[in-house]
C-alpha cells in the first residue's frame, strides 16, 4: 500500500488504494495468538457478544443462507457431492440491480474440492485493510462447515481483494503497526 497505492476516494471519505491482492491462509480462528497478541480488543470484545447471539457468518448469513429463497450454503454441497470435479461450485452475495450502498463488500464465494481438500475463495470489492482482518474468522467457520457437511477437511481460504485501501486518517495508525511487527526473515 504505502509504495504502490494512490490517492483515492470513497463513501466515507480519502483512502491510499492499493494494487488488487490475493493471499492464502492455512489455518485461522477466534483464537489464533495473532489476533490475541496484536487485534483490536474493543472490536475482539464486540465480535465475541456477537457471536453470542448466533452471528457467527455476520451479515452475510442472509445472503448465504436466504438469497432470494436459496440456501445457496445447501445448493454448494449439493453440487460437489453430485461432482466433486466441478469448477462451478460460485454463489453470489450480490442481486443484480440491487441499490449501490447495499452492495456488500464480499461479493462472491468459490468452493472447489482439490488434494480431498475443500478450497474457498472468498472475493471482495473492496477492503479497508486495517479493519478487514476481523472478517476472515466468519469466513473461515463457513468453509468449515461446507467442508464438514461433505465430510472433508478444510484446505486453504484464499482472499482476493480488488481494491484494498486504507482511510488517510487510519494512516498513522498503519505505521504504527507495521512498525511494530519485525522484519521478515529477520533471523
Amino acid at each position: 500500500m504505502w509504495s504502490a497505492g494512490v490517492a483515492g476516494m470513497e463513501d466515507a471519505g480519502p483512502i491510499i488504494e492499493g494494487p488488487p491482492l490475493l493471499f492464502e491462509i492455512d489455518s485461522l480462528s477466534w483464537e489464533d495468538p495473532i489476533l490475541r497478541e496484536h487485534g483490536d480488543r474493543a472490536r475482539l470484545a464486540r465480535r465475541a457478544r456477537e457471536r453470542a447471539r448466533d452471528a457467527a457468518a455476520g451479515r452475510y448469513r442472509p445472503r448465504l443462507h436466504d438469497l432470494d429463497g436459496v440456501d445457496q450454503l445447501r445448493w454448494v454441497v449439493g453440487l460437489l457431492r453430485a461432482r466433486p470435479w466441478t469448477t462451478s461450485a460460485w454463489i453470489s452475495l450480490t442481486l443484480p440491480g440491487e441499490d449501490a450502498a447495499a452492495v456488500p463488500c464480499l461479493t462472491a464465494l468459490s468452493f472447489r474440492i482439490r488434494g480431498y481438500r475443500l478450497i474457498m475463495t472468498g472475493m471482495f470489492r473492496s477492503q479497508d485493510v486495517l479493519r478487514a482482518y476481523l472478517a476472515y474468522v466468519p469466513l473461515r467457520e463457513v468453509q468449515l462447515h461446507v467442508a464438514e457437511e461433505l465430510g472433508l477437511p478444510a484446505g486453504p481460504l484464499r482472499i482476493f481483494v480488488d481494491v484494498p485501501h486504507v482511510r488517510v486518517g487510519d494512516a498513522e495508525r498503519v505505521a504504527a503497526v507495521l512498525a511494530a511487527m519485525p522484519e521478515p526473515n529477520a533471523a
